[in-house]
């Protein structure tokens, strides 16, 4: 654990402020869900609560059952964080942040579709070129963005049609359900 230097105080409700600089850092917006941890040692951790993060290996093999079926890169992410991933870069992708570019369509609630790779303007991660997207579906869970389905390629040739929009709006419904009450 990283000390911060900094100190807030508990208010009458018992509310602490998380500095915006924390907040920004870890990307942390106002409704975010924090899960609370505590240990022996009286320590108070919160974490970002991602409930895709939870879905976990049942995420991965649909992720794997869309790559077989689609023959496109997959992966799922959660509102900034790519959660699993099938396909070219499986690896390297698995965990890191997605692209500002990805959270700005998250943001807009709207499916991002292109026929032609050469035609995208989303890139998986920031500052790497190498994968492109050729759909991005919000997962939505009881009105609330919560993650989403992607199918990226790192080939500009790479051509996606209606089956590929139909199979990613399916699954980001089809896992959207799974939370919801």
């Amino acid at each position: 654990m990283k000390a911060t230097g900094i100190v807030r105080r508990i208010d009458d409700l018992g509310r602490v402020v998380i500095p915006k600089e924390i907040r920004r850092t870890m990307r942390i917006r106002e409704g975010d869900p924090l899960e609370i941890f505590t240990n022996k040692e009286g320590e108070v951790i919160f974490k970002k609560y991602s409930a895709v993060g939870e879905l976990g290996n049942f995420a991965s093999q649909y992720a794997d059952a869309l790559y077989k079926i689609s023959g496109h890169n997959t992966v799922i992410t959660d509102t900034d964080t790519i959660i699993c991933a099938a396909g070219a870069g499986k690896k390297e992708l698995t965990d890191q942040k997605i692209s500002s570019e990805i959270e700005t369509v998250l943001q807009n609630r709207e499916p991002y579709f292109v026929t032609n790779l050469s035609d995208s303007r989303l890139h998986l991660l920031d500052r790497n070129n190498d994968y492109l997207c050729g759909t991005v579906v919000p997962i939505i869970s009881e009105g609330d963005v919560i993650g989403s389905v992607i199918l990226y390629s790192t080939d500009i040739h790479t051509t996606l049609g209606d089956t590929e929009k139909k199979l990613t709006t399916t699954a980001a419904t089809v896992l959207g359900k799974l939370f919801e009450a």
